[in-house]
């Protein structure tokens, strides 16, 4: 499988670009750089520079490739993130759409799973504050992915809490409901998130559903 992985440099790229090589895939890693750090040489990887608000430019990237992975974050200099977030999730979903690839993975945030009651988990009152704009603009994004019919999509969401850890290939796969440990606890690590998402890659399932990993 050829993947175009746009935001190879973060925490999850670096690891959805790891476990994928590890498989034996083609990954094309796009960052705004061209670096992309933290992924290890293989001859299997091109690092590549580019802007993902660019539609143009993620289309020639696109082209001919099997799917695109998104692993972008919204804003996090303290400016309202919804708009540039939305801006760059149409930048990807067109240049998509303009490549002919169809299949789009987009890593995204845990802020929108729902807790009960008809709440989302940003509505909780332990949400922090520091994190409910970058919630709201996964979020709204979600629900632009929601709209779409023409692409096959898959919006992967965490745990409440993921962070780098061990690599165990042992979770749960859920749907839009948080998923907990019998301590009430919601985690997973960065490693086991990109397994689970390189599973979807593989086995074709869950298209224009959103899903959830967790312990």
């Amino acid at each position: 499988m050829r993947i175009l992985l746009i935001g190879a440099g973060g925490m999850v790229g670096s690891r959805v670009a790891t476990e994928a090589l590890r498989r034996g895939h083609d990954v094309v890693a796009v960052t705004r750089s061209g670096r992309a750090d933290g992924v290890p040489p293989s001859p299997r990887l091109s690092r590549v520079s580019a802007d993902a608000n660019d539609p143009k430019a993620v289309a020639e990237l696109a082209e001919g490739v099997d799917v695109v992975v998104a692993a972008v974050a919204p804003p996090r200099d303290g400016s309202p993130p919804t708009g540039p977030f939305l801006a760059v999730a149409s930048a990807i979903i067109d240049g998509t759409r303009e490549s002919g690839t169809r299949r789009l993975v987009w890593v995204g945030g845990a802020g929108s799973l729902e807790v009960g009651g008809g709440m989302r988990l940003s509505d909780t009152a332990d949400f922090p504050d520091a994190y409910k704009g970058e919630a709201a603009a996964q979020g709204e994004v979600l629900d632009v992915f929601r709209e779409i019919t023409d692409l096959d999509w898959t919006y992967v969401s965490p745990a409440a809490s993921i962070a780098p850890g061990e690599r165990t290939g042992e979770f749960r796969v859920g749907a839009n409901r948080l998923l907990t440990d019998a301590k009430g606890r919601s985690h997973i690590s960065a490693e086991d998130y990109a397994v689970a998402l390189v599973d979807a890659l593989e086995s074709g399932d869950h298209v224009r559903e959103r899903i959830t990993v967790a312990y």
